[in-house]
């Protein structure tokens, strides 16, 4: 699983934390905080300095306090976003941790609770502590953390430094520089949760919704295979010997009597209601689904869709269970709207896996304009998306073309 704040990525990988960005958006969120809260010190003192009488300088103080105070709760709300990407939803607290390569032409369409923040004297209590003292923690945090590598190596640079303290100071300035990642990024991680845990007193709540949600998704899963073995295993094995006989049947009656044409159409129907079974229990959980994989799965669908499909699948290794069955029932899905409501005459399904993220996207050149209000099946997979943990985004502009992309998280492809 991809980390989402910055403290999961300390502590999934502290090695490989170094790697990623989040000690970047650690300093970076640290840093405004502190610049912040700079400011509204140099601006105090500014008025303090002024030639304007004292009591002024003290109501003007006052005003520059309070209006900080006042900025620092959205401020806290919108930082939040660089080190804490929330519960996997549609944008976090202020961003969805990163930019969409189409974000011009996809747009978020989910049904995913949203984050209330708190406002009213909390907020503003907290945006006060934030900076009067809290934004000057910040700051200390990042001069010291950055502060000793950076005198180190600039140990050549200083008059009074012997020839050893030239050599051995850039050595062990740059051997020091990047754990100073490490204090900033933990730092900025506690800031994070004190932060999450004032302004987004429901935070907690939502992360039961969604366990809860994600264990009911899996005991429907588990009842749904169940009821595919009693079914492949039971009535479709008595249609198959019940076809069977009817056939055997047919063969000992005279042909052209009334006795054969009605065994005939008896078996007629008895193939008819196998195929049926069959197809019910394809869509119920497809045995190719579980034995093969997504891109196998995929090809079936579009093998009998009525809409020519190209397909464009590069996923290395099998996906856990989960977001297999979840990508191969939004395909089915997407592509059933595709055949009943889009008109289009060909359409494209892309999968790529990357960064422990499975993009999938569907996309046709139909008359566009869909719209989960007009029950197109789109709010259930918005639904069944956001139980895996994921997103869907939808573009469709009145004329076409549509575009649904799935966005599900998946970890590392598993070996097959």
């Amino acid at each position: 699983m991809t980390p989402r704040t910055v403290l999961e990525a300390l502590v999934h990988s502290p090695l490989g934390y170094l790697r990623t960005v989040w000690p970047l958006r650690a300093l970076g969120f640290l840093l405004s905080g502190g610049v912040f809260a700079t400011a509204a010190y140099i601006g105090v003192g500014g008025l303090f300095a002024a030639p304007v009488g004292t009591w002024a300088s003290v109501l003007c103080a006052v005003a520059v306090v309070v209006f900080a105070a006042a900025l620092a709760g959205p401020l806290e709300r919108r930082r939040l976003a660089l080190v804490d990407r929330g519960d996997g939803g549609y944008g976090g607290y202020g961003g969805d941790g990163g930019p969409d390569e189409r974000s011009d032409r996809v747009g978020p369409k989910d049904r995913r609770e949203r984050r209330g923040p708190r406002h009213g004297p909390l907020a503003v209590g907290y945006g006060a502590v934030s900076v009067l003292a809290v934004g000057w923690m910040d700051l200390a945090v990042v001069l010291v953390s950055l502060g000793i590598p950076g005198f180190l190596l600039l140990a050549p640079l200083q008059p009074s430094a012997s020839s050893w303290q030239a050599v051995a100071g850039p050595v062990a300035g740059a051997l020091l520089l990047p754990v100073s990642a490490y204090p900033i990024g933990a730092w900025a991680g506690v800031r994070a949760t004190v932060t999450r845990a004032v302004l987004f007193p429901k935070d907690h709540e939502l992360r039961e919704v969604v366990r809860s949600r994600a264990r009911l998704v899996d005991a429907f899963e588990t009842e749904r295979r169940r009821i595919e073995r009693d079914l492949h295993d039971g009535a479709q094995q008595r249609l198959v010997a019940l076809t069977v006989r009817l056939g055997l049947a047919a063969l000992d009656l005279p042909p052209g009597s009334a006795a054969a044409q009605e065994v005939a159409a008896a078996h007629a129907l008895a193939k008819e209601a196998l195929t049926e079974l069959r197809e019910l229990i394809r869509g119920i959980h497809p045995q190719v689904l579980t034995e093969r994989g997504v891109p196998a799965a995929v090809r079936d669908i579009a093998g009998r869709c009525p809409v020519p499909v190209r397909l464009d699948i590069d996923l290395a290794g099998r996906l856990p269970a989960a977001v297999e069955q979840t990508a191969y029932f939004v395909t089915a899905e997407a592509l059933t709207n595709v055949a009943r409501h889009s008109g289009a005459d060909h359409c494209r399904v892309t999968a790529r896996c990357r960064d422990g993220v499975l993009r999938l996207d569907i996309e046709d050149n139909g008359s566009g304009n869909a719209d989960p209000a007009r029950g197109t099946g789109l709010v259930g997979l918005a639904d069944r998306i956001a139980t895996a943990d994921g997103r869907m985004l939808l573009s469709s502009p009145p004329g076409g073309p549509t575009l649904l992309r799935a966005e599900i998280p998946c970890g590392r492809p598993s070996a097959s």
